[in-house]
């Protein structure tokens, strides 16, 4: 039986983050904001990233090591070409029990129906609000809504599993929580994420940051008789968001990083497009795989690297700004290795 690798904190490897490009069709200001990531930018050619041989390759080693869930991210992933036939490969790999994407959506209604043929199971959409402005300032493309919602259709109507992650910000949007909330939750769980330092240019501080207690405050409050929100059990370990039902029967996710880390129960490594492993969403450097991967390292030597990385990880950087405050270092990007 394949034991899972533990770190210095006692948390085993169960999930891969698989980002397949560093490209994304939005300019969203938490993620790439235009000013950092304008039309002058240089984005990775593509010899730099990981063929799908590669890519296939480290998740049947991590597989082994007893990695059961991978998730497909970006920058935008359905901008990689013939991502289908890697979603084909990977959904063949044994002992795979999950596999799952996040996607801004906007190319849902053209590949929906092939991602979910060659094998993909849900698909977790971005839609930060119903409000044209405000999603449009946030998307930093002047994008609408109606595109991301055609999206979500599309996945449902292939018979993909369907989330929508809400970035939530204290006078950006927080104003149109609980009418998006009624608006999609018929379809889709909806989880309202506190806005995080990830990465070194999306403007972070603290003062930005709704509590998700307040979120919750506000659904209960958003409609007609006040809502009771009553708490749902974990799913599996290392969930993120704490799951609510409310008294009207719908459910709601909060991630709640900033005010209520969850690092004490972290399974998650993260696959840069260039092949770099990452321990952490807040991690300042990665573990080169692509390297040896090119350079011939056997199967066996690339399993006792990543075991390696992984007994000795130590990461929890949400745990740590709030016991010594806000923090200055440098970190990786959130579109680099997908959030």
């Amino acid at each position: 039986m394949t034991t899972h690798p533990i770190d210095h904190l006692g948390r085993p490897l169960r999930d891969l983050r698989i980002s397949v490009i560093d490209r994304c069709n939005l300019r969203c200001t938490y993620c790439m904001p235009a000013e950092v990531f304008g039309p002058d930018y240089a984005f990775l050619p593509q010899s730099e990233l990981l063929s799908f041989d590669e890519i296939e390759r480290v998740a049947r080693v991590m597989v082994g090591l007893g990695t059961q869930k991978l998730r497909i991210t970006g920058g935008e992933p359905l901008l990689r070409r013939d991502l289908p036939l890697l979603i084909e490969r990977l959904s063949a790999i044994p002992g795979v029990t999950d596999l799952a994407m996040t996607t801004n959506g906007l190319l849902l209604p053209r590949l929906a129906p092939a991602l979910a043929q060659a094998g993909l199971q849900r698909v977790t959409v971005s839609l930060d609000s119903l409000d044209a402005e405000v999603f449009g300032q946030m998307n930093g493309l002047g994008v609408g809504p109606e595109r991301v919602l055609s999206g979500i259709e599309a996945a449902l109507a292939a018979g993909l599993g369907v989330k929508v992650n809400t970035v939530v910000e204290r006078g950006v949007n927080d104003t149109g929580l609980a009418e998006l909330w009624r608006g999609l939750r018929k379809q889709a769980t909806v989880r309202f994420i506190e806005f995080m330092d990830v990465g070194n240019h999306n403007g972070w501080n603290r003062e930005r940051v709704l509590p998700s207690a307040e979120v919750l405050s506000r659904l209960a409050s958003g409609e007609g008789e006040p809502l009771v929100f009553t708490p749902l059990p974990s799913r599996h370990p290392g969930e993120v968001a704490s799951r609510f039902r409310s008294s009207s029967g719908h459910e709601v996710g909060l991630i709640s990083s900033v005010t209520a880390p969850f690092c004490g129960s972290c399974s998650r490594l993260r696959l840069s497009a260039t092949g770099q492993l990452y321990t952490c969403l807040f991690a300042t450097q990665g573990h080169d795989l692509r390297a040896p991967l090119r350079a011939g390292a056997t199967d066996a030597e690339l399993s006792d690297s990543i075991r390696r990385l992984w007994t000795q990880r130590r990461d929890r950087y949400s745990e740590e700004r709030g016991e010594q405050g806000d923090t200055q270092r440098q970190r990786v990007e959130m579109s680099f290795i997908g959030g």
